[in-house]
């Protein structure tokens, strides 16, 4: 699957290591949610960044205790009607704190690109490589929003009173008048 990152289709820098098989002992590795969590502290002291490939019917805040020190968590779409994966993508920004890549895996379709920007998801494995070559046109379409969200991007309502605020000299001025 094309993978979509930075609005450019890029490779992906992370070995799929399913259950059952052996780890690499070097370099970044994506592993399925049930072998990350019985094996955690053994995969984070590996060399190498580790994702986490995380369910959408399981809760984000079991990810907690090791989120600083993962690289990446693939959230699943298995189909285009379940967005669960969208709530627990605003958690891990919002109430989690969450700042490293955050994957849209799954059924991942074109029209839900904007929003899935929005929720707060930085890279995208698409199914299709037209997807994907549509993505940065997709995203470049929408500039201004009105709803606040997990992507810390300003609202429209924000950029007006910014834009209506005296600037901080100025109110210093009037405070001292």
């Amino acid at each position: 699957m094309p993978l979509v990152k930075g609005g450019r289709i890029v490779a992906d820098g992370f070995t799929h290591v399913e259950d059952g098989a052996p780890v690499p002992e070097r370099g970044a590795v994506l592993v399925p949610a049930a072998r990350f969590l019985a094996d955690a502290d053994e995969l984070l002291r590996r060399d190498g960044p580790v994702g986490v490939i995380w369910p959408n019917d399981r809760a984000v805040g079991e990810l907690s205790p090791y989120l600083d020190r993962l690289a990446l968590v693939a959230l699943v779409f298995p189909t285009y009607k379940d967005g669960r994966a969208y709530s627990q993508a605003r958690l891990l920004r919002e109430r989690y704190g969450y700042r490293g890549e955050l994957r849209a895996t799954g059924q991942v379709l074109r029209d839900q690109f904007v929003f899935l920007i929005r929720a707060g998801f930085d890279a995208f494995d698409v199914v299709k490589q037209a997807d994907a070559e549509a993505f940065e046109e997709t995203a470049k379409r929408y500039s201004v929003f009105f709803q606040p969200t997990g992507d810390g991007r300003m609202t429209v309502a924000r950029k007006r009173i910014a834009r209506r605020a005296p600037a901080p000299a100025a109110r210093q001025d009037r405070l001292r008048a």
